[in-house]
């Protein structure tokens, strides 16, 4: 990870839109701070598209998607994308899989939740789970500590279960379906845009703080860390591109300045 700093202005001055993880990337310690709401307003003005891409639920989602300068807010590590339709100042809710699928799946979800917590003592479902509509967590560092030996045990269960299980800087989610982050970003640019994601990366950045950004940092010909990334940096196996000398939405901030 080189610093921030050391990105080529000439590669910044030809990007022309923005995805971002939002717990402990564009949030410091639960909450969007100023400076970081600040550079998305500012981003957007630009002319610069912005999306957040993030594990979170849909539920928990809906006001961000309502209230925050984004184009659209991909929830549930790509499953769901909340749009917002600036004629009628109206968020609607688009899917990845049709309702039988997702119906099927939330049921399967419940089963495999319940064993989680009877077979692994210490495990608790994420504080969010109410508004989960494709995915299932459990808390591991927002309200509820679990050691790094019991989130692999859960995370293996998962697996057995043939549930895909990612783990982000506060949460392990778990769903059915071959979608992930990086088929969200493609789905959602198709979705507004038509064009493929995969042809104009040199136009993209994305940004992150954990393992479960890393099918991105990946992807992604432009990719930065915020600095508190560097918690994770032993347990990716793909890392950022750049890493920002700050912090969290302090680290955002700094990512819209040096594109600005």
């Amino acid at each position: 990870m080189q610093p921030l700093s050391t990105w080529p202005s000439t590669a910044r001055q030809k990007i022309r839109g923005v995805f971002t993880d939002i717990d402990d990337t564009l949030t410091t310690e639960g909450a969007i701070t100023p400076d970081a709401l600040q550079a998305l307003h500012q981003l957007k003005t630009a002319g610069l598209m912005v999306i957040p891409i993030t594990g979170r639920p849909v539920g928990w989602s809906m006001p961000f998607a309502s209230t925050w300068p984004v184009d659209a807010l991909v929830a549930e590590n790509g499953a769901v994308a909340l749009v917002h339709n600036a004629q009628n100042n109206q968020v609607s809710k688009i899917y990845q899989q049709e309702q039988a699928t997702r119906t099927h799946n939330f049921e399967q979800m419940q089963r495999i939740a319940q064993k989680v917590l009877q077979e692994i003592p210490g495990t608790v479902m994420a504080q969010d789970s109410a508004g989960r509509e494709t995915d299932i967590a459990f808390d591991h560092s927002e309200f509820h500590h679990l050691s790094p030996e019991k989130i692999q045990q859960v995370v293996a269960l998962l697996n057995q279960e043939g549930m895909t299980a990612t783990v982000s800087s506060i949460h392990i989610n778990a769903w059915f379906g071959d979608h992930n982050k990086w088929h969200g970003a493609k789905w959602i640019l198709k979705e507004l845009t038509g064009r493929e994601l995969a042809q104009e990366l040199d136009q993209w950045v994305y940004v992150g703080d954990s393992t479960n950004d890393q099918v991105m940092f990946e992807h992604f010909t432009h990719s930065v860390g915020v600095a508190n990334i560097r918690r994770f940096e032993h347990e990716l196996k793909h890392l950022p591109k750049y890493i920002t000398y700050q912090e969290r939405g302090a680290g955002f901030a700094e990512l819209a300045d040096a594109l600005l």
